[in-house]
């Protein structure tokens, strides 16, 4: 399908590239940029192949020198009198074996410091020859004509650049994601879940305990019912009291609430519902069975 759609954008003739270049450089204009981008797709395609079965699909390829189609358009200069096709492979290229080098690698390497990495293996192949020895770091800075300390640079690069991957892999052997490996803190795991339900299920049977309009405040002050948590000064005008009164009832009742919260039997300041009652109706003329409300002070006592 992305073929098929770049087939559709006519190439451009000598003349038309030198057009779009100048109003590219002279007026910013986004329809040339664009019209110079999509003309040029299919050579970024044609580059791509010859770089496939590398260590990247080919999608991948595509996209990295579509990259550096982007910036051969910016610095596209017609005054030099080449066509484009010729200036844009180089940035194409580039883009590519960057892409390539830093596919396997842990530590990603700068583009300018490829270029010299390549420089140092050539002159320390070709010192290596000629002296039969490894070259010191002082030869090698006279034969690439760069100080020491540059030279002790590239060094450390080249080493880094030969560092085995050591990406982390799952138990097939394949490379591990980023996704895989940095947990997502947005989401909340099962267990952390099932505890904030069941301790906000207890804390909504606490808020029965308390006077009904502390838990009304409370309530619009947290929104706890699914609405917009309300300010201080709103929640004064809802219920009819000064805001340092709202600010004094949510202080106390958190404390209240706290407190029962954090007991280690919060569930005997639960209200008792009917249903509750009735089950203790109904075991009151079973001996074998005590109420639910008694069976703690029975195990106290029997203590």
């Amino acid at each position: 399908m992305y073929l098929q759609e770049i087939n559709r954008h006519k190439l451009l003739t000598a003349e038309e590239e030198k057009e779009l270049g100048w109003k590219i450089i002279n007026d910013q204009c986004p329809e040339a940029r664009q019209r110079m981008i999509q003309s040029n797709l299919r050579l970024v395609v044609s580059i791509a192949k010859n770089y496939n079965n590398r260590g990247l699909a080919l999608t991948d390829l595509i996209e990295e020198g579509n990259i550096g189609l982007l910036r051969a358009v910016e610095g596209f200069d017609p005054a030099q009198g080449a066509r484009f096709s010729t200036y844009g492979s180089w940035w194409i290229k580039q883009s590519i074996k960057r892409a390539l080098i830093n596919a396997n690698q842990p530590i990603h390497i700068p583009a300018y410091m490829v270029e010299l990495i390549s420089k140092w293996r050539l002159h320390t192949r070709l010192l290596e020859s000629d002296l039969g020895h490894p070259p010191t770091i002082e030869q090698l800075a006279d034969a690439m004509d760069l100080p020491v300390k540059k030279v002790m640079i590239i060094k450390r690069a080249v080493k880094a650049f030969n560092a085995p991957n050591q990406a982390p892999r799952d138990s097939d052997g394949d490379l591990m994601g980023l996704g895989e490996l940095i947990a997502d803190t947005k989401m909340v795991s099962p267990q952390d879940q099932t505890l904030q339900a069941e301790e906000l299920g207890i804390l909504r049977r606490l808020m029965e305990t308390i006077d009904e309009r502390e838990a009304e405040i409370l309530k619009y002050r947290f929104g706890l019912d699914g609405a917009e948590p309300l300010t201080l000064k709103e929640i004064a005008a809802e219920v009819g009291i000064s805001r340092e009164r709202v600010r004094q009832i949510i202080e106390e009742s958190l404390a209240r609430l706290n407190e029962r919260l954090n007991d280690s039997k919060p569930s005997q300041y639960f209200r008792r519902t009917n249903e509750e009652v009735f089950e203790d109706l109904d075991t009151a003329d079973d001996p074998r069975r005590v109420p639910s409300y008694q069976q703690d002070t029975s195990r106290q006592n029997a203590g």
